[in-house]
């Protein structure tokens, strides 16, 4: 999630947005202008009538805003499996993005990745192939709708998932990756970062661990801590 309008792979860029206040210029300003010029007009009201229209002032014109502007973005073109060194992309340098590819040392973009069959755990009773843990990770996506942002899958691969979790008002994309490398391990690497703004006040990071506490009611496991 955002927390400016700005956007960039590696860097971040603000951009500002203003409103002409004549009414002829403009639909969408002209409507903000004229919800503030209704709201000026009840300055002889009691304080707590005003306080009260301040607050319908206010989320009126966040709707405003969110019709007028959609804050989807595109997707980034680096996203996927890279190539050399195979794994997902790093993290920009804005606070609004966590990838398993980090280095643990990092700790504002670091998280560890997870297991499906923990050798602690049903790894050693009751494994489950790589399909199956594919199949338990969309149920979770799925039915979790953390901060109550909405899943979908974009993206399904034989190793690969890629999911777009929308904002429920503004409309900010989050992009949200998982990988299945190759191989007898079953660990499970993951990136979720934000498309636009610098900070995301941890957003991501509940995302992913809203995930992996149903995944743990599964069985999986997390390959160490934030």
């Amino acid at each position: 999630m955002a927390s400016m309008v700005s956007s960039s792979p590696l860097k971040s860029s603000n951009k500002n947005y203003s409103y002409n206040n004549n009414p002829s210029s403009n639909k969408g300003s002209s409507r903000i202008s004229y919800i503030i010029f209704s709201n000026q007009e009840t300055n002889e009201e009691p304080n707590k009538q005003l306080g009260r229209r301040e607050i319908i002032l206010r989320t009126s014109e966040i709707a405003v805003l969110g019709a007028i502007f959609h804050f989807g973005g595109k997707k980034p073109n680096y996203l996927g499996v890279q190539k050399n060194p195979q794994a997902l992309a790093l993290c920009p340098a804005t606070n609004n993005c966590i990838s398993t590819s980090e280095d643990v040392s990092d700790l504002t973009h670091y998280a560890p990745p997870w297991s499906y069959n923990p050798e602690n755990g049903r790894g050693k009773k009751k494994p489950v192939s790589r399909e199956e843990a594919m199949n338990e990770l969309i149920q979770v996506i799925k039915s979790k709708k953390p901060d109550n942002f909405t899943p979908r899958i974009m993206e399904k691969k034989d190793d690969y998932i890629r999911v777009e979790y929308e904002s429920p008002i503004m409309g900010f994309v989050d992009d949200v990756e998982f990988w299945f490398p190759p191989g007898k391990n079953s660990t499970v690497e993951y990136r979720s970062a934000s498309r636009f703004g610098n900070f995301d006040f941890e957003v991501n990071k509940k995302r992913i661990k809203a995930l992996r506490v149903e995944l743990e009611k599964k069985g999986w496991a997390s390959v160490g801590t934030f």
